[in-house]
């Protein structure tokens, strides 16, 4: 398993995309961050990264489909697929190698954003940030790229096309993290109905970890989440 996730990260830094990718990520954030007007949290009257939490999950929609859209489609592509099913590895524990493989560069991308927290408390004057509160938005954040990877890794081993894999992988992230919170907003559906299919959300789950709060009920739901879209991968790989 271990030799696979090793694989996967050697092969992703091995071109210049995964270069590209991490510094457009970084890029992006700090930009929004700093720079444009609408989002600066340097036009705030106190320290908060509040805009980045909100804006990071918009741009990981775009990051984790460009790691995971070769993870499975380009083993299809250039037929190495049927090589790796002769090691002496379950489907269980390639898919596992895969997914850390993936994981593991995403998590390397968010991390460097740990400066922004730095940068924001050696500016403030008078109060400095809400450690409790960004200490959970990042523990969210993680969990978010977590899920979003699984679900990036189920997408590519679906297609032998990773330009298709990436599109079928944002939307299918996109859908899962705003979907149900803009369904309930439905009149219709208005009353108890509403509440339940928000909870279903990843949106509502991230934003409750945000708060500075962990609740065991937003861990379990993340761990449910990505224990299906592995689950369903590693079904499709023993399949294929």
């Amino acid at each position: 398993m271990w030799s696979i996730c090793k694989k996967e990260f050697r092969q992703f830094f091995g071109s210049l995309t995964g270069l590209v990718a991490i510094v457009v990520f970084l890029l992006l954030n700090g930009l929004f961050l700093f720079v444009f007007p609408d989002s600066s949290i340097l036009d705030y009257g106190y320290a908060s990264l509040e805009k980045f939490f909100e804006l990071a999950p918009w741009i990981l929609l775009f990051l984790v489909p460009a790691v995971t859209m070769r993870s499975w489609a380009d083993e299809f592509r250039a037929g190495t697929f049927e090589i790796l099913k002769t090691k002496p590895l379950s489907p269980a524990k390639l898919v596992a190698g895969k997914y850390l493989g993936a994981y593991l560069i995403v998590a390397i991308a968010i991390l460097p954003t740990i400066l922004y927290a730095v940068s924001v408390q050696a500016l403030a004057q008078d109060k400095g940030i809400d450690v409790g509160g960004t200490t959970g938005s990042y523990i969210g954040l993680f969990l978010l790229a977590a899920v979003f990877t699984a679900i990036g890794t189920w997408c590519s081993s679906l297609s032998s096309n990773s330009v298709v894999a990436f599109l079928l992988s944002a939307f299918m992230c996109f859908l899962l993290y705003t979907g149900f919170s803009a369904v309930s907003k439905l009149p219709v559906l208005q009353g108890n109905a509403d509440y339940l299919l928000e909870l279903m959300g990843i949106d509502f789950h991230y934003k409750s970890i945000s708060r500075g709060v962990v609740d065991s009920r937003d861990i379990v739901y993340f761990g449910s989440i990505i224990a299906f879209f592995l689950l369903i991968t590693n079904r499709k790989i023993a399949l294929s």
